[in-house]
């Protein structure tokens, strides 16, 4: 799997993961530390690093399988682009009521984004 999308995995599930999960994971993947340069900062080894990031990753993966809501929030906001892109369309109308409802359609898109 992708830096990236572990990261937003993390971004989505990482409350739920122990201390030392999160503290490995971080090291990792938010500060570029190598394995070795991990397992001296926590004390344990390589293979201990390893090992714990292997694990959190495959939890991480586990619980978007189980629950999807990292798929759904992307679909979402792949959504949400597209209603815009049509209410932006819509506001440039020349019928007043089409142009009132489009500023309906954004001010409710920009309500979901705050």
């Amino acid at each position: 799997m992708e830096t990236t999308e572990l990261v937003m995995l993390y971004d989505y599930y990482g409350d739920l993961l122990t201390e030392r999960q999160k503290e490995c994971f971080e090291l990792r993947y938010y500060q570029d530390l190598s394995l070795g340069e991990i397992g001296q900062e926590l004390g344990i080894s390589r293979q201990g690093v390893h090992d714990n990031l292997c694990r959190t990753e495959q939890l991480l993966v586990n619980m978007e399988t189980k629950t999807g809501c990292v798929r759904r929030d992307l679909q979402c906001r792949k959504a949400m682009e597209m209603v815009q892109k049509i209410a932006d369309s819509l506001s440039q109308h020349k019928d007043i009521q089409v142009t009132k409802q489009a500023k309906c359609i954004m001010d409710a898109i920009a309500a979901i984004e705050e």
